[in-house]
């Protein structure tokens, strides 16, 4: 993609381009916004921008990409000698600290195929404190041409000393994304169960159907990012080089799913909500789900202060998900301390 894809990002991508245009790119931005994978791709197309060969020109100078020259398609690739990675590849999840002293001694080389060294950390939040403090240094003063992009879906993690150092830009999703069909209909199946569960193991039963919807978006999760891998795309690698691959993408499907998982949730959290409201005796205009079952049905049985407590729980459970707990237990002390 190049920047003249990205409608719906105008303001941050004119910005861009206006610091193309006047030789005054920032040594070190922070692209924060909902999906990494969008972040991925504005980070792919700045350093296309920087590379391409036959760049869209303003005043002399490169303010877009081809998107299709060689090294449009090196970068796409993730094999241009001059832009460089880091993502979460460990199994707990964090960027080591080996991983970020292997990318400033990178991005200390002069450069291989072009005037710029790129160096993207993806996932920046889950930089472990020492790999943090490790990459400080190189952030403070960076060489010369070299251009240090920071991508986060949840920026407040960062250190205020990585913070301070980074222009921040903004990327918004679709604005008018909501939750789509299927996560309607499975929410109407959610509720309704909710509503009429009258027993222990009806309880469980709503448990089981948050798991095999949990279930569901991890095979999705799986499928769509193998899919997307380089090892899907180049089979004959080094095996070091395959290993750090497939490393990654483990580390990139956890943390896909986990954020797809909070979404979820956060659509529970929602109808829960309109149950407080309804508790309340509210404004019926304030309601996010009106038309979704059992909401209704549940505030009746509840009082305005038990209903409250629901969505404590669930934000509770949420920052319990956040740490190594094991995933179906977390969900069932959750479930079970509801009032429905």
């Amino acid at each position: 993609m190049a920047f003249r894809d990205f409608a719906q990002n105008a303001p941050a991508v004119r910005l861009l381009q206006r610091s193309l245009a006047r030789g005054r790119l920032a040594h070190a931005y922070l692209f924060a916004g909902e999906r990494l994978e969008d972040l991925e791709v504005m980070a792919r197309t700045l350093a296309k921008t920087l590379f391409c060969r036959h760049p869209v020109r303003a005043d002399g100078a490169a303010t877009d990409s081809c998107d299709t020259c060689p090294n449009c398609r090196k970068i796409d690739g993730d094999i241009h000698a001059d832009v460089h990675w880091a993502r979460p590849e460990s199994r707990s999840r964090i960027i080591t600290v080996e991983q970020m002293r292997d990318l400033t001694r990178e991005i200390q080389l002069k450069p291989a195929e072009g005037g710029w060294k790129v160096s993207v950390i993806a996932a920046a939040e889950r930089l472990g404190a020492q790999a943090a403090n490790a990459f400080l240094k190189t952030l403070e003063e960076p060489p010369p041409n070299a251009v240090l992009i920071l991508l986060s879906t949840e920026p407040q993690r960062l250190l205020e000393t990585i913070l301070s150092r980074c222009l921040r830009l903004n990327f918004a999703g679709d604005p008018a994304r909501g939750p789509d069909a299927a996560a309607t209909e499975w929410l109407q199946k959610f509720g309704a169960l909710a509503g009429g569960q009258k027993s222990c193991l009806g309880r469980y039963r709503l448990l089981d159907t948050l798991l095999q919807k949990l279930a569901e978006i991890r095979a999705g999760v799986e499928g769509s990012l193998a899919a997307a891998s380089p090892l899907e795309k180049y089979d004959d690698v080094e095996t070091d080089l395959r290993e750090k691959w497939e490393n990654e993408l483990e580390a990139a499907v956890e943390a896909e799913y986990r954020r797809r998982r909070s979404e979820l949730l956060l659509l529970v959290q929602w109808w829960l909500r309109d149950v407080w409201i309804h508790a309340l005796r509210g404004n019926r205009e304030l309601l996010h789900f009106p038309a979704i079952a059992g909401a209704e049905t549940v505030a009746k049985k509840i009082s305005p202060r038990q209903a409250l407590e629901n969505l404590h729980i669930v934000e509770q459970t949420q920052q319990i998900l956040h740490t190594n707990v094991q995933e179906a237990l977390a969900l069932e002390v959750g479930l079970l301390k509801l009032n429905l």
